[in-house]
């Protein structure tokens, strides 16, 4: 019942242990669920994964769970919890027997990472270091490995087809809601797990467009439709604004500048650029049409077990000055135009950045 081999999963483990010997520590907690699925090969609720520098890996999971994870992934040293203060004794204890002094766990923001599991640890471990490892974490999860491309692909598809359900039901009186809900029937049946849908119906842009049921599309505006598919919860992006009706000046604008600026982004988008210098070149456009007060600054990002990962140029400015790579998976042009009166303008596909530099789209 893997989803991914045994060998796969396991050759992740060993270069993260690498890493966790070179910063000279004793043993990793994951709590974060997308690392826990890159290294177990399946998603678990509630989990804890103990890494040792040294040895086999620990999973705890709930009381009743270990015998249905243990056919899911290809750990079977598994050990089990009734409630989290057990969860918690038991880590520790684990951690004492191996005379651990130093661990790390990641810092993030993501669903089971939460801050009180890190500052119960803290109390419980006193004189244990804890060492942010998410740097460690990114910098192999960055770069994909055949069978992650594969997912990317198989969500692309789902994605591609789930977009075109979306143009038959998009027409004015339609809710955001009426909207996501097509998609969201699509893509379940086509067998993602956890997808999200974002819709944005003007006139009155949101750049996190979670679906209103109040809000309906109108005529002289754009619907922007954001599909976030996934196969084994590796995810991909396609975004798209449909105009409804005829638009303004300023919106047939925005949708000529975004196009220039997603074909721009594609073809400045190579192995060994900057993404920072690839956002200098789009400014310039964005300037020509007179749109660079509404664009929102970054283009791009990674994708994989979570929707946005490493590079986040959106997000975080120092990802700005990192170089495109072979084996990226990468979202662009991510970052709207919003422009008030029209709505949301987006142009978004997922791309695969192959060995020999090509981009190529899956999306």
């Amino acid at each position: 019942m893997l989803r991914v081999p045994e060998e796969v999963l396991r050759r992740r483990y060993l270069k993260l242990q690498e890493g966790i010997k070179a910063l000279g520590l004793d043993a990793v907690v994951v709590r974060a669920l997308s690392t826990f699925i890159y290294l177990t090969g399946i998603k678990w609720l509630r989990p804890a994964l103990i890494i040792p520098a040294d040895g086999e890996p620990l999973v705890f999971v709930a009381r009743g769970e270990e015998e249905g994870f243990k056919q899911m992934s290809w750990i079977k040293n598994v050990d089990t919890f009734v409630e989290g203060g057990e969860l918690m004794g038991k880590v520790s204890s684990f951690l004492r027997s191996i005379g651990a002094r130093k661990v790390g766990m990641e810092f993030g923001v993501e669903r089971d990472a939460y801050i009180l599991f890190f500052e119960t640890f803290k109390r419980l471990n006193k004189g244990v270091e804890v060492v942010d490892v998410s740097d460690l974490i990114d910098s192999l999860r960055m770069l994909k490995d055949d069978y992650e491309k594969q997912f990317l692909r198989e969500a692309g598809a789902k994605a591609k087809v789930a977009f075109e359900k979306a143009l038959n039901v998009i027409k004015p009186g339609v809710s955001e809601t009426e909207i996501a809900a097509e998609v969201y029937n699509t893509l379940y049946k086509l067998g993602s797990e956890e997808p999200l849908v974002y819709v944005n119906a003007g006139p009155h842009p949101r750049i996190h467009s979670e679906p209103l049921s109040t809000v309906k599309v109108v005529e002289g505006t754009t619907v922007t439709v954001v599909i976030d598919a996934d196969h084994f919860r590796y995810y991909v992006n396609k975004s798209a604004s449909i105009p409804i009706g005829s638009l303004s000046e300023a919106g047939v604008k925005a949708l000529k500048c975004m196009d220039e600026v997603f074909n721009a982004a594609v073809e400045q988008t190579k192995v060994g650029v900057r993404f920072a210098d690839v956002m200098k070149k789009l400014d310039e456009i964005y300037a020509k049409h007179g749109m660079l007060g509404y664009r929102v600054l970054g283009y791009v990002h990674s994708v994989g077990l979570k929707v946005e990962e490493t590079p986040i140029t959106t997000i975080l400015p120092k990802h700005r000055f990192m170089e495109v790579k072979p084996s990226m998976s990468l979202a662009m042009v991510h970052a709207p135009i919003l422009l008030p009166g029209v709505g949301q303008v987006k142009r978004e596909e997922t791309f695969i950045v192959e060995e020999d530099g090509r981009l190529t789209q899956i999306t």
